[in-house]
This record gives structure tokens, C-alpha cells and sequence, in this order.
């Protein structure tokens, strides 16, 4: 799997998701339901957007993601 995974391709994928979820519109619930779609629309964005900014390197068939988390760097 490792020789055939395109690490750039894999990273814009998950720019792409963060996207999608930003942009989702929220469906005709509310409540606790509403509650509950939101905090899990901000989670997955928040997971999809952070992969999407890691620098990724393929070494050795180890996966090695790089996420910067200090703020403004």
C-alpha cells in the first residue's frame, strides 16, 4: 500500500472534506438534535482541517503527518 499511497493527493482530500464540512447545510432539525449535528460538523472540521494543513512524509512505509498546533505559527 505504501509504494501505490500519494501523500499530496491524501492531504488535498482532506482539505477538500474540511471544506465540504464548513460549507454543509445544517438540516431542519433543532434542539438537542441540532445541538449534537453542529458540535459533530465542528469536530470534523476541526479533524479534517488540521490533516488537511499536516506536512506528510512516506519513509520506510511509515506514514509520518506533521502538525504544527502552536498558535499563528
Amino acid at each position: 500500500m505504501a509504494d501505490s499511497l500519494d501523500v499530496n493527493a491524501m492531504i488535498k482530500r482532506f482539505q477538500e472534506r474540511a471544506r465540504a464540512v464548513k460549507d454543509r447545510p445544517l438540516p431542519p432539525i433543532a434542539g438537542e438534535e441540532r445541538n449534537r449535528f453542529i458540535e459533530h460538523a465542528q469536530l470534523d472540521f476541526q479533524d479534517f482541517a488540521m490533516i488537511g494543513d499536516a506536512e506528510a512524509s512516506l519513509e520506510d512505509g511509515v506514514l509520518t503527518l506533521r502538525i504544527d498546533l502552536r498558535s499563528g505559527a
